[in-house]
């Protein structure tokens, strides 16, 4: 059976840096002891008004197919992964595709939310491992949720931030991702999310002047519980399916949202918390592109080495989670 590892990554952000100083000053109130001490957030890009989840997308994609030496023209399928898309309709993976010049390439959107890069990553190992004409596939996780924002919501306008992760998955004779899990709880369906835009809440003059539905919104508090006690459910049982415990993963990849649940997390595992690479301080929270992002972010600074064990989990809005243990082949 056909393996598939990661030969390339790339990562990108918008230039405009928000700051936790001007966060406070525009919200009325000093946001920086909770955001910078609990979540670990000190600063988040976010997009101009001409800069959308596309841009952010061919950028990260261009150096990813840098990194990994392949051309377009040697891209066998596109898959994005993004909740913040280009357009209802259509897909953003048609407008990279065409941005790339991706001549025999396939192309799809994915959405599961915050979940959306494991799940894509993990449907590309699937493509590898079932047919043979899939020799290289290209992810990305976009995200622009800026466009989103209240700008006078606290809850969401210190968190989110705009960003794009993508890598190259190639076919190999050996195994680089091992095991994947997903998992879902619809009863958190409307916790969070953008509830105008679609074929439930079309926009509509009304929805705009109520400018409610048609930003992002916590609606329903989401216990602790599930990522606190989903994260270690999750990946206990990915590593017990190739023979491994939390002991044997060199370098942690988790949901960058908060900082504090990583370390409880971590503890929990009794694994040292330098295991566990973090790029929150200084991107914010990308949603689906977090974990590409941090991924070549470890990469490109020499903190990922060849033959290591790592381990991606993600979660999100849905709720939708994945985890996914690779095996690093360095090029």
């Amino acid at each position: 059976m056909r393996g598939a590892v990661i030969t390339g990554t790339g990562s990108a952000v918008p230039s405009r840096i928000v700051t936790n100083a001007e966060l406070s000053t525009m919200l009325g109130e000093d946001i920086d002891p909770f955001v910078r001490g609990t979540l670990g957030i000190e600063e988040r890009h976010w997009c101009m008004g001409d800069e959308s989840t596309a841009d952010l997308a061919e950028d990260a994609a261009r150096l990813a197919m840098e990194a990994a030496g392949v051309a377009p023209d040697a891209i066998d399928l596109l898959i994005v992964a993004t909740d913040t898309p280009e357009f209802i309709s259509p897909a953003t993976a048609s407008v990279l595709h065409g941005r790339l010049e991706l001549t025999r390439a396939g192309t799809f959107d994915l959405n599961a939310g915050c979940a959306g890069f494991v799940t894509a990553l993990d449907v590309a190992w699937k493509y590898i491992r079932s047919d043979s004409r899939y020799q290289r596939i290209l992810v990305v996780g976009a995200y622009a949720m800026s466009k989103y924002l209240d700008q006078h919501d606290k809850k969401t306008v210190t968190i989110f931030a705009d960003g794009a992760g993508a890598v190259v998955v190639e076919a190999r004779d050996t195994d680089g991702i091992l095991a994947s899990e997903l998992f879902a709880d619809g009863r958190y369906c409307h916790g969070m999310g953008v509830f105008a835009g679609g074929t439930r809440t079309p926009i509509s003059q009304s929805v705009l002047d109520a400018g409610l539905q048609n930003k992002l919104r916590f609606v329903q508090k989401y216990p602790a519980s599930i990522n606190e006690e989903g994260w270690p459910r999750i990946v206990q049982s990915v590593l017990g399916r190739i023979g491994y415990t939390p002991d044997d993963v060199d370098r942690w990849f988790w949901t960058q949202v908060n900082r504090s649940t990583i370390e409880t997390v971590m503890q929990g595992l009794s694994q040292p918390m330098e295991r566990a690479h973090t790029i929150m301080h200084k991107w914010g929270y990308t949603g689906s592109a977090c974990l590409p992002m941090a991924l070549d972010d470890a990469v490109r600074t020499g903190r990922v080495r060849d033959g290591e064990l790592l381990m991606f989990t993600g979660s999100g809005a849905g709720l939708a989670m994945g985890s996914l243990a690779m095996r690093w082949h360095a090029r």
